[in-house]
């Protein structure tokens, strides 16, 4: 099963995860009901290393298949 993205959100997508992590971490700092801080920071934390994940993985891709850069 293939996923298809168009190009421009599929480029965006690793900073889209980073900012998504940026912006639950602050949160987590702001919220004060119930368990809200503990979820934002979990979610935070995953999005942020989703992020990094995505990011490294195409970027050591992209260098395998161009060996010029």
């Amino acid at each position: 099963m293939r996923i298809w993205l168009s190009k421009p959100f599929y480029e965006m997508l690793p900073y889209i995860y980073l900012l998504a992590g940026v912006c639950l971490l602050l949160a987590s700092l702001y919220l004060d009901y119930w368990l809200w801080p503990t979820v934002c920071l979990i979610a935070g934390v995953v999005c942020l290393i989703l992020g990094l994940f995505v990011w490294l993985r195409r970027r050591d891709f992209r260098r395998k298949r161009n060996p010029r850069s």
